[in-house]
């Protein structure tokens, strides 16, 4: 009788070509209920439903790690601080910079 362990996922959060480049580097999943672990984030999307693919992921439990651009969190930053205020959370949130938006350290609270 053999059982399987599965790792955690990591899931992103972006702009097309931060989300891309991650695929590219194999991190791209669809489950069983045909659900992926990225998002991708365009101009006309609007904060509504970033949140809802944001908090989606974080009730995942096969999701470890959210990466998402800081120019995309700042649009959902309630949000990011709320999960981040959580006292038993199990999904970590890491905010990353796109080739469009440098990184400011000054943001993340």
């Amino acid at each position: 009788m053999s059982t399987e362990v599965r790792g955690k996922l990591v899931a992103v959060i972006g702009d097309q070509d931060s989300v891309v480049g991650f695929l590219m580097g194999g991190i791209g999943e669809v489950n069983a209920a045909r659900q992926s672990n990225f998002y991708i984030v365009e101009k006309h999307t609007i904060d509504k439903e970033i949140e809802a693919a944001f908090t989606g992921f974080c009730a995942r439990d096969d999701i470890a790690i959210i990466l998402i651009n800081q120019h995309v969190a700042e649009r959902i930053r309630q949000v990011v601080d709320d999960h981040a205020q959580k006292p038993q959370t199990s999904v970590a949130v890491l905010e990353i910079p796109s080739k469009e938006a440098p990184y400011d350290p000054s943001k993340v609270r």
